[in-house]
This record gives structure tokens, C-alpha cells and sequence, in this order.
């Protein structure tokens, strides 16, 4: 089992202590950043002061990414399963030709 490292991660000015795996710790590092990045961005934009609602804000808009990229990744299969169909339907007709 690999090593795991204690690492702090700093969201909108709190420190938090994390026991991770080696492979997490970059993910980690760069989400927290990007968390950082859109506190900011949304401080700016509309006002608002109340963290909570800020962090709120973050969490909605990350959830909602991977909502639409699960859902653009599902129609993408479908598509394609269509097109494979698709090509069986023809190559079958060709081979019993």
C-alpha cells in the first residue's frame, strides 16, 4: 500500500489538513485553486461577502459541470452507438450479399 502524505489545503482562508495518497495530491492542489479562483470571481461579480454562500455558489457550479459533462458524455454514446449500428446494419447487408 502506497505512503500517504499529509498535506494542507488552504479554501477561502482556512486551512485544512488532509491525509492522501501520493497520486490525489495534485488534484487536490489544483481543485483548490480553481475553488479559490471562482470564491474570488464570485466575490467580485456579485457582492457577495457571506462565505457560505459563496462556497455554496462553487459547489453548485462544479456539480452542474459534471452533471453536463456526464450528460454530454452519455448522448456522445448514444451517437455513436447509433452510427455502430449503423454499420453493422450495412456491413451485414454486404457480407450476405
Amino acid at each position: 500500500m502506497a505512503e500517504k502524505l499529509k498535506i494542507k489545503l488552504s479554501i477561502a482562508n482556512r486551512v485544512y489538513p488532509l491525509t492522501i495518497l501520493p497520486s490525489q495530491e495534485e488534484g487536490l492542489r489544483i481543485a483548490a485553486k480553481k475553488i479559490d479562483a471562482m470564491i474570488s470571481q464570485f466575490e467580485q461579480s456579485y457582492s457577495v461577502r457571506d462565505k457560505q454562500d459563496v462556497l455554496a455558489m462553487c459547489a453548485l457550479q462544479f456539480a452542474s459541470q459534471v452533471e453536463q459533462k456526464a450528460l454530454d458524455n452519455e448522448h456522445v454514446s448514444e451517437h455513436i452507438e447509433d452510427k455502430l449500428k449503423g454499420l453493422n446494419a450495412k456491413l451485414e447487408a454486404h457480407l450476405s450479399s
